[in-house]
């Protein structure tokens, strides 16, 4: 049924993560850790950890990594919305599932940029549907790659990458880490980083679409960096349905 991310993990081994559970009702947190659990143990993946909380405070106490959040908008004291904000200053990679009874807050949770909008009672399969793929952009976005130069061999994390460039017989990494003289070459690149958030806009070219600030027929633009990546113009079009997918899937 999952796939696509059996063969994820296969590849690549489960990265590690915390997930956190915070509504006022108790019904509610128990569960959504049952079907959490659940969908982990359905598709035989290491259960991760998942902590719960009855209040926003409590939650904002948290001293742990936060990777994925279940969050309700509706609290006593402080609401989900400005809690979302503020664990997005500190995580900005963090994924946010808002669960409310509330259509009206929608507008609000959109430009809050959360993963996914889910309504109570929640329909478990639904859930399942989405779980796997936040987890698929999770773990795409966390594991760490090697790059190996003449001089030593570093390790970043994919979401550091903001785009690999071909300059004749040499391929730099260039991330926000710095730039790395790479010995291998752009097929090596391609093949590791084989997933959604990556583009080849162009033969020299394998951009981030993280990092993508605007683009056009033949260039696109880094959010924050000096380096602009050549599109081909016959990828203009399919580039832009695979940039737009990828904005539908990260928000």
């Amino acid at each position: 049924m999952y796939n696509n991310l059996q063969v994820l993990f296969e590849k690549r081994g489960v990265i590690f993560m915390r997930i956190l559970i915070c509504d006022d009702s108790q019904d509610v947190t128990v569960q959504l850790k049952e079907y959490i659990i659940e969908y982990f143990t359905c598709n035989d993946l290491n259960i991760p950890s998942i902590q719960s909380y009855n209040s926003a405070e409590s939650l904002l106490h948290d001293e742990g990594e936060k990777d994925i959040i279940f969050l309700d908008i509706r609290m006593p004291g402080l609401n989900g919305i400005y809690v979302g904000q503020e664990l997005k200053k500190v995580y900005p990679d963090i994924i946010i599932f808002i669960v409310t009874s509330y259509v009206e807050y929608i507008d609000e949770a959109m430009r809050l940029h959360v993963f996914r909008y889910l309504l109570k009672p929640i329909d478990k399969q639904k859930l399942f549907r989405n779980i796997e793929d936040a987890i698929e952009l999770y773990n795409s976005s966390n594991f760490k790659v090697p790059i190996e130069t003449k001089e030593g061999v570093y390790t970043v994390r994919v979401s550091q990458i903001i785009v690999i460039e071909t300059q004749g017989r040499i391929t730099v990494v260039h991330t926000e880490l710095g730039d790395f003289i790479s010995v291998r070459n752009m097929n090596y690149w391609l093949n590791i980083l084989n997933l959604p958030c990556f583009y080849q806009t162009h033969r020299s070219f394998l951009v981030n679409m993280k990092y993508v600030a605007n683009f056009d027929h033949s260039l696109v633009y880094l959010s924050g960096q000096q380096v602009t990546a050549y599109l081909t113009r016959r990828k203009y079009s399919s580039f832009k349905e695979a940039y737009l997918l990828y904005l539908e899937r990260t928000r």
